[in-house]
């Protein structure tokens, strides 16, 4: 049943496809039978091109990779308009052996986001993410970019720290004349149509409650208040009550009115706007030109998930639903978590760039501002049918109910001035360079969870929700980081000819500086009483059940406001500098007109110190306990390498070219990877804690490459590929009744190896307009880990986390020769990867293939306009998780249908 409900969707998106491109192609044959007098007068009055706007601008981009002289994918602006991909990581999917994880990192070769860097426009920037260095790419709009260049291979001009690839975002360029452009857009997923609100609090950390946490020095309970205050009895009432009245004024001062409410979305919308032009000066000669573009979108999503720690104990023909007492006894896991999440993400972004242009200069200067907002509200219940805690509707007459708030705002901002100069007058030496200055912050000012239990009867209905006597009922979290970075690089060259041979000798410098501060305080509101007290006995008004922390309840309750900062040495903050100091020197030789040889090494030295701190430092004693030489000393990293790089292709005259290449390169641990500090990992929802003196690992690359370009426009490329990686960084799980913990050890040594296919073919002769694009990678990897540092891990030899063993991308396109229709049919499929090791005899966390299938119409009524119409996730795929072949997470994604209008001239 399952496999005839996806063949359903897939038959309707070809034959939408199909339509689409049909009604345009009947368009085309209408005009073919006009008249002789009127095809006349139409030729004297038009002029016909035969260019196509999809499969040329899929073409355009070939003769940049063709001639790199180290293999490059390379991704324009057209493609991604075409497409419909709204942002960099989601246009990215469509790079030969790419995948995207949660809709943020792109995972090149089957290789985690690690493995891959990201820059914009040669310059290294923050990352507003809390848990990687890696940029989510979702953040960078499309309408920004001029192109997307995906390396594969290693060069020395790129940074070291290279693994799967590098990905370098450039920014659109100045325009030569006046541009206009104003696009407005409307979707709806279908998930989201109806939802939960909530009156988010973004004021932050009350101010009364930092000055406490200094006075107090971080303890809120009564006796710190009393002795610290030197309370006494008087009319007041006991040194007690004054202490206990204290901690509740604190406790007032937190957001209490945080509740559910089932409401009707909004649709998704959008707005996109740009202007620019150039302008010729008479005093030098020059042209100045300059391009001002923002835009704004919001989206609404649903999902119903599920969240599952697997038994040990659990044996095929376990049950995955709790429906029932036999369900229970027989159930595969420890605990249960189902919930609805509703998210509403707000996008706004702005870029201003000016430039001027003299002959062979140019200087520019771009200031790009990004700003991301996400609110998300989750509620549901979980069960433990298994373990030390026995909860459960149809077993005990119990559960946890869990309502979950947590509002994240993130921004991006980015100065950077660049320049190119080429001098004539001495030899052809040309010179760019950059300087760019970023600033990334993200701020949580609600992050807020509650917890009760639901109290069942014994035929499971619903009879009241309590709060028990223990700790942690309703907890509240602030979370702030930032990010400063500095990179500066420059690039000479000189072409020169020598021995007969056109030699292009390059060498550059490369600096990078980068500070962080990160910083949580957390809070909890404890029942004091040690009873259970009801808060709710209406199952229909289960949604407001968090309203419950009145001032009246807070008071005779006796619930008590705590801090809970880690005793030191633990720590929940950390402070983190960077630098990384680089010098290249490379060549680019043509030895012959059919072989050409480039190479060159880079000298990198790097330097890091990442710090666990606290809000609790008040004296010598805490300063020596946080910083003393060996915390100190282990959390610095000091490091410097020669990595060399070579590659050499043979140009065939018959259209073809064969690669080969060499590299030795780097992959280091993130900075939240060195801190032994506990967060919870967004994407797997997992509790995961770094480790001080984890180590870099080295990789060594080969890579293959045979390059057709047919006479036509169409290409086909075959690649091979092998990295050898020392000492590769891996996860490691420990596991609990309710959840589970990862940290991270260095592997033995690891490797990867596979095959990657893509074309360009034109379907002219099956009809004339289609054609397909698409790409294959077939891959293998395997990693060691020293059993000793394995804890309980099932698997020591195993393949690499987040590896997949193929990535599939396809496109059917057309484009109408009128120049008024073009469509595309878009799929994407990677194959299951390890999202997490398995521990204890259970097997490792498979995240399963993630069918994505996308419908992109566009329609050109006149040369400045388009009507673009798109459905994506067509066959309404969710994405799942299975460890030892049952299901432990899963998520709804939905349809999404969106229609856009677009003007320029």
């Amino acid at each position: 049943m399952s496999t005839n409900y996806k063949l359903k969707p897939l038959a309707l998106a070809v034959s939408l496809a199909l339509l689409a491109s049909g009604q345009a192609f009947a368009q085309q044959q209408d005009a073919e039978q006009t008249s002789p007098e009127t095809a006349a007068d139409t030729a004297i009055e038009e002029v016909v091109t035969t260019g196509t706007r999809l499969q040329g601008s899929a073409a355009a981009v070939v003769d940049e990779r063709k001639n790199q002289a180290f293999v490059a994918d390379i991704l324009g602006a057209e493609q991604l308009s075409r497409t419909g991909d709204s942002d960099a990581a989601s246009a990215l999917r469509r790079v030969t052996g790419l995948t995207l994880v949660d809709g943020k990192y792109v995972y090149v070769r089957g290789l985690g986001e690690r493995y891959s860097s990201a820059r914009l426009n040669g310059a290294s920037i923050p990352s507003p993410d809390l848990t990687r260095n890696v940029i989510p790419l979702d953040i960078i709009p499309s309408t920004i970019i001029e192109s997307l260049a995906v390396q594969k291979v290693f060069s020395p001009g790129m940074p070291a720290a290279f693994g799967g690839g590098n990905i370098d975002i450039r920014t659109k360029s100045l325009p030569t004349d006046f541009q206009f452009n104003l696009e407005v857009g409307v979707g709806q997923n279908t998930n989201a149509t109806d939802g939960y609100t909530y009156n988010r609090n973004e004021a932050g950390l009350p101010q009364n409650i930092r000055d406490a946490i200094v006075h107090y020095r971080g303890d809120f309970s009564l006796r710190n208040i009393i002795n610290k205050d030197g309370l006494v009895a008087n009319d007041s009432g006991s040194a007690s009550d004054q202490a206990r009245t204290i901690n509740a004024g604190l406790a007032r001062a937190l957001p209490r009115d945080i509740a559910l409410s089932s409401e009707s979305l909004d649709p998704n919308y959008s707005i996109k706007a740009s202007i620019g032009n150039s302008f010729d000066e008479d005093y030098f000669g020059g042209s100045i030109g300059f391009l001002l573009a923002g835009a704004y979108d919001t989206k609404w999503n649903v999902s119903e998930r599920k969240n599952a720690v697997l038994s040990e104990n659990a044996t095929a023909g376990c049950s995955t639903s709790l429906g029932s007492a036999e369900d229970v006894a027989n159930s595969c896991y420890n605990t249960l978590s189902e919930t609805t999440l509703t998210t509403e993400t707000e996008r706004m972004n702005g870029v201003f760039s000016v430039g001027y242009e003299l002959d062979t200069h140019s200087v520019s200067y771009t200031k790009l501002y990004l700003t991301d907002s996400e609110d998300e509200s989750e509620f549901g219940i979980m069960q433990s049918p298994n373990g030390s805690n026995l909860k459960t509707i149809y077993g005990s007459g119990l559960a946890n109910r869990e309502h979950e708030f947590k509002y994240e705002e993130r921004t991006l901002d980015i100065d950077q001035i660049r320049g190119q100069h080429t001098f004539l007058d001495y030899w052809g030496i040309g010179f760019d360079w950059q300087y760019t200055e970023s600033t990334a912050e993200t701020e949580i000012p609600t992050d807020i969870s509650y917890r009760f239990d639901d109290i069942y009867d014994g035929q499971g209905n619903y009879q009241s929700t309590v709060v028990t006597g223990d700790d942690n009922r309703a907890v509240y979290q602030y979370v702030d980081m930032e990010d400063h970075v500095k990179s500066y690089s420059g690039n000479f060259s000189l072409p020169t000819t020598l021995l007969g041979m056109d030699i292009e000798f390059r060498a550059g410098y490369d600096f990078t500086d980068k500070a962080r501060y990160y910083t949580t305080d957390r809070f909890a509101m404890d029942n004091g009483s040690g009873l259970r007290v009801t808060v709710n006995e209406d199952y229909s008004d289960i949604l407001g059940v968090t309203n419950y922390l009145t001032d009246e309840r807070i008071d005779q309750s006796n619930f008590i406001l705590s801090y809970r900062e880690p005793t030191a040495p633990d720590a929940d903050d950390y402070i983190a500098v960077q630098k990384t100091d680089a010098y290249y020197g490379s060549f680019d030789a043509f030895l012959t007109n059919n072989w050409r040889l480039a190479g060159g090494v880079r000298w990198e030295e790097f330097k890091q110190v990442s710090l666990a701190t606290s809000s609790l430092i008040f004296t010598r004693e805490d300063l020596d306990t946080f910083y003393n030489p060996d915390r100190v000393l282990n959390g610095t990293t000091i490091e410097d390498d020669f990595y060399p790089a070579l590659s050499l292709t043979y140009i065939s005259d018959d259209n073809y070219q064969l690669r080969f290449g060499f590299s030795e390169t780097v992959v280091r641990p993130d900075i939240r990877e060195t801190v032994p500090v506990a967060y919870f990992d967004p994407i797997t929802d997992i509790r995961t804690i770094g480790r001080a003196g984890l180590e870099s690992s080295p990789m060594t690359n080969f890579d293959a490459r045979f390059e057709y370009f047919a006479d036509n426009g169409d290409n086909y490329t075959v690649s091979l590929f092998y990295k050898d990686i020392t000492k590769p960084i891996e996860s490691v799980l420990s596991v609990g009744d309710e959840e589970y913990t990862l940290n991270y050890v260095n592997g033995e040594t690891a490797e990867v190896y596979g095959v990657e296919f893509e074309w360009l073919h034109d379907l002219a002769y099956v009809t004339d307009g289609f054609f397909t694009t698409g790409n294959l990678t077939f891959s293998d990897s395997e990693a060691a880990i020293n059993p000793a540092l394995a804890g309980n891990l099932t698997n020591p030899t195993k393949r690499l986390t987040g590896h997949s063993k193929y990535v599939a991308n396809f496109q059917l396109g057309y484009d109408s020769l009128n120049g008024n229709h073009s469509s595309s049919l878009v799929y994407n499929v990677f194959g299951e990867r390890i999202l997490a090791a398995g521990i204890g005899g259970r097997g490792d966390a498979y995240e399963q293939p993630f069918h994505s299938l996308d419908l992109v119409y566009n329609y050109y009524p006149d040369f400045n306009s388009k009507l673009s119409f798109k459905v994506q996730n067509l066959l309404d795929e969710d994405q799942e998780v299975t460890q030892s072949g049952v299901l432990v997470q899963s998520r709804e994604v939905g349809q999404t249908f969106s229609l856009s209008y677009s003007y320029q001239f």
